[in-house]
């Protein structure tokens, strides 16, 4: 059940209401390319997605797809081999815009050179090579993170908080993601503070998790925080599964990780977030250049718990946290 709303409020920028668009772009007005890596078959939905979220916030702004606005939208299915063709398509249909959520854009800023692309992207752009800084784009280039290196110290205090007596907590982290160091650094800095012992674990691929899995065994970790990117969140049911039969907790930063049997997420709504793609999208039908719009961060959170994991592993919540969360999972 929802406990309060939460709005994503992101650099000061409002979302223009549009003026008979219909007749300012034509009949069936401009054409939108999207295109993610998606997920490999028989796995979750691509999580970096959220297609209905971009949708919503197309249609707040005036854009009904069919009508005034044309989406193409393109999934390499988990093949990232595939994504240069599925570009090269998108290209020929002319695009005005390329939307490009998740690790996906690394390919596209490779072969889009001048067409205005949009990204939404869970590591650190600067850090990644893709801007200079987050106050504005570069080149062809614009969007928004939803990295807040503070979160990976908050998620440390919230595991203290469930677990007053806990001492030995384990970081599980993809050292890829753009941003790692940081996010480590503050969690360290964290655990420090609490006078926990924080064992820091790397997973690169799905086949280091069973490795990852033992490590934790061996080292007697009595909870784990689950450094959210696209892995981790691809590999969210194993994760799940692996800390129900130890009984012991795992907090990440994305709602869909408690939907899917973690205890606890703190971090963006990412569905509020990837609204403000379509923002994006239309500022720069209008005319302004990606180079000229900053890169939004997310600077509200959302707590979210799963009862239901709780009662599985023997833990019980708080009501003092149970009473700040923005959702229980019953």
């Amino acid at each position: 059940m929802r406990r309060r709303d939460v709005i994503v409020v992101v650099c000061g920028a409002a979302a223009w209401p549009s003026i008979a668009l219909s007749q300012q772009l034509g009949k069936m007005g401009p054409r939108i390319g999207w295109i993610i890596l998606g997920s490999p078959g028989g796995t979750h939905p691509d999580v970096f997605s959220y297609y209905g979220s971009f949708v919503a916030g197309l249609r707040d702004l005036g854009y009904v797809e069919g009508t005034n606005l044309t989406i193409i939208s393109r999934d390499a299915e988990g093949v990232a081999e595939r994504l240069p063709a599925l570009i090269d398509d998108l290209m020929r249909a002319d695009v005005s815009v390329v939307v490009s959520p998740g690790p996906a854009i690394r390919v596209v800023m490779e072969k889009v050179k001048s067409t205005p692309v949009v990204f939404a992207f869970s590591g650190d752009p600067v850090a990644a090579g893709f801007v200079d800084t987050l106050a504005r784009g570069r080149g062809n280039l614009t969007g928004l993170t939803y990295l807040a290196i503070e979160l990976n110290g908050k998620r440390i205090d919230l595991l203290k908080e469930l677990l007053p007596n806990v001492t030995r907590v384990t970081l599980l982290t993809n050292p890829i993601h753009a941003g790692e160091p940081q996010e480590v650094a503050e969690s360290r800095r964290a655990a420090a503070v609490l006078g926990l012992t924080l064992q820091y674990l790397q997973v690169r691929s799905a086949a280091e998790f069973d490795a990852a899995f033992q490590a934790m065994r061996d080292a007697g970790t009595e909870a784990i925080v689950a450094v959210p990117d696209n892995l981790i969140m691809l590999e969210r049911d194993r994760l799940s599964q692996f800390a129900r039969e130890q009984k012991i907790p795992v907090i990440s930063g994305w709602s869909e990780f408690a939907e899917s049997g973690g205890l606890m997420t703190y971090g963006p709504d990412s569905k509020t977030l990837f609204q403000r793609l379509a923002v994006y999208v239309d500022k720069i039908l209008k005319g302004a250049l990606p180079s000229e719009l900053p890169i939004e961060q997310p600077t509200n959170f959302e707590l979210v718990i799963n009862m239901k994991t709780a009662r599985a592993i023997g833990i019980s919540v708080p009501l003092a946290l149970l009473q700040r969360a923005d959702q229980v999972i019953e």
